[in-house]
């Protein structure tokens, strides 16, 4: 009498049969990683509790069934309800700092998380940048890495979603920074308490026409924190105008864009900015001066 011994799958073949199956859904990316394997490998590490950043090593272990029949639910899960992964972990990663996050807040993904990291705003700041405020701060992301960049300043997170507001909190606990951090529940800068030193602002951008093509995974974040009506910069006009009263003589102000360069030139033809490159090339962020928005 012969037994048969079924083949336990090792974790590299749970993530290419579940990239063959987000390709063959016709899944979309951008909310931390930009393809089918990618994806994969995220949701299938983490199922299994295993290191994110350890793939090569743990890539030949074997799953067994028990598992591997988890690991094949949320990846059904990625697929059905078109959710970004993050949604159903939980968890992203920025510069490789771990932030909560739910429905109630974007996916965070900023560009402005690459240059607080590497340094580049800087060349910009001195001794005197004491105040830091981080518009639009979704679920908290920047601003926490803000105060873990620069430790001598103090940061103001502020948003109009209180249910933003809620993770961030969740974040800047997370974090250990309550002494650094305040969340600010404020309209544009309607309700913060500057001049500050620094703005950073990831606002609502995404034109009308963009917004209406957006795949499934884009809308099921809040519209409130992407659409930025019919050329993207209905926030940003207004920003621009009510900044220079919240900045100190020397404070500048670093703004994420995404796409919108064409139309943020066409509101703003005179406007002297320094564009910041980043991994997305540097048409994504902009740095501008007070003195600049005051001509």
């Amino acid at each position: 009498m012969s037994s048969v011994t079924t083949k336990l799958p090792t974790v590299i073949e749970l993530i290419e049969a579940g990239a063959k199956q987000f390709e063959s859904a016709g899944v979309a990316y951008g909310h931390g990683t930009h393809n089918a394997f990618d994806e994969a490998a995220w949701l299938v590490l983490w199922q299994l509790g295993l290191p994110l950043d350890e793939l090569d090593t743990v890539a030949p272990h074997q799953v067994h069934a028990e598992e591997a029949a988890k690991v094949a639910a949320l990846l059904q899960e990625r697929i059905r309800t078109r959710k970004p992964a993050a949604y159903l972990t939980r968890e992203a990663w920025l510069q490789g700092v771990p932030f909560y996050v739910d429905e109630r807040a974007i996916v965070p993904r900023s560009f402005i998380a690459e240059l607080l990291a590497d340094g580049t705003i800087d060349a910009w700041l001195g001794e005197h940048t004491k105040r830091v405020l981080d518009l639009c701060t979704g679920n908290g992301s920047l601003a926490v890495l803000a105060a873990l960049a620069w430790p001598e300043v103090t940061v103001d997170a502020a948003d109009l979603s209180a249910e933003a507001l809620a993770v961030a909190l969740i974040n800047v606990e997370k974090h250990g920074l309550q002494d650094r951090i305040t969340l600010l529940t404020s309209d544009g800068l309607a309700s913060v308490r500057g001049p500050y030193d620094l703005i950073l602002c990831n606002p609502p951008y995404v034109n009308a026409q963009s917004m209406a093509a957006l795949p499934a995974e884009y809308r099921a974040e809040p519209e409130l924190a992407l659409a930025g009506g019919t050329d993207g910069m209905d926030f940003i006009r207004k920003l621009l105008r009510e900044a220079p009263a919240q900045m100190n003589e020397h404070a500048v102000l670093v703004l994420e864009i995404g796409n919108e360069r064409e139309h943020f030139e066409a509101a703003f033809p005179r406007l002297e900015v320094a564009w910041l490159e980043t991994s997305a090339g540097d048409e994504q962020v902009l740095l501008i001066t007070r003195e600049a928005l005051l001509k």
